[in-house]
C-alpha cells in the first residue's frame, strides 16, 4: 500500500486529490471486481483502463518449469488481464456516453520467445488473442482495445540484459535498453486518440534490440 500511495503522491496536484490507491489481486476475480465497483461508485464512469500486471517467473526448460510457476504466470498475465477487461467492458457498455479505451500490455515475446520463457511466451502470446477478440467484440459499443508490444526497458528489472542474457545461439550478450520516457511517449499517443481511431498493435524498443531476425 505505501508504493501504491507513492505513485498517487508523485500524481502531482491537482491530480492527487483524484488518484486513488486501491489494493487488489488482479488474479482473483472477486478482488477485480471490488475495484471496478470502487471506480463506479467514486468516478462513475472508466475511459481507460491499462492492462499492465505481469509476472515473468525462472527461467527454465519446458520439462522443467514447476507447475505452480506455469499457473502463476497464467493467473496473473492472462487470467488476471481478462478480469480486467471482462470488468471494463461491462462499465463501458452501460456509461453513458458509452464506450472506453483498453490497452493490453503485451511484450516482445508475443512475436518471438527468449530460451527458456515458454509460460510467460505463451501467457503473452494469448494477450494478442484477447487483444484482437475483445477489439472485435468492442467495435459496437464505441470501445477501443489495443497492445502496446514493449521491449527492454532501463530499470532495475532489466539490469541484468545490460549484463548479459541468454539468446537463441546459446551465447550470452548484452542487450540495449531504452528509457521509461519512450514508452510513456507511445502509450500516451494511444490513450489520446479519440474513440473513432485505435492503434491496435504497436511496438516500442531500444533500436538495436535484437528482435528482427532474432535467434
Amino acid at each position: 500500500m505505501p508504493a501504491l500511495q507513492e505513485t498517487a503522491r508523485l500524481a502531482g496536484q491537482p491530480a492527487a486529490a483524484r488518484a486513488h490507491a486501491f489494493v487488489a489481486d488482479v488474479g482473483d476475480p472477486q478482488d477485480v471486481q471490488r475495484l471496478f465497483d470502487a471506480i463506479r461508485a467514486t468516478h462513475g464512469r472508466l475511459d481507460l483502463l491499462f492492462n499492465n500486471a505481469g509476472i515473468f517467473t525462472p527461467t527454465a526448460a519446458p520439462e522443467d518449469v514447476a507447475l505452480e510457476d506455469w499457473h502463476r504466470s497464467v493467473q496473473t498475465n492472462l487470467h488476471g488481464a481478462f478480469y480486467c477487461l471482462r470488468a471494463a467492458f461491462a462499465l463501458m457498455k452501460s456509461q453513458q456516453p458509452r464506450g472506453g479505451r483498453i490497452i493490453n500490455n503485451g511484450s516482445i515475446s508475443a512475436h518471438a520467445p527468449r530460451p527458456g520463457s515458454i509460460a510467460y511466451t505463451a501467457t503473452k502470446h494469448a494477450i494478442t488473442g484477447l487483444t484482437k477478440a475483445a477489439a472485435l467484440d468492442g467495435r459496437a459499443f464505441d470501445i477501443a482495445v489495443g497492445q502496446l508490444d514493449i521491449g527492454n526497458v532501463a530499470s532495475d528489472m532489466t539490469e541484468r540484459m545490460a549484463a548479459g542474457v541468454l539468446q537463441a545461439d546459446g551465447s550470452v550478450r548484452p542487450e540495449p535498453r531504452m528509457d521509461m520516457d519512450a514508452v510513456v511517449q507511445t502509450f500516451m499517443t494511444m490513450a489520446r486518440l479519440p474513440l473513432q481511431a485505435n492503434v491496435l498493435f504497436a511496438t516500442v524498443m531500444a533500436t538495436q534490440m535484437p528482435f528482427v531476425g532474432r535467434g
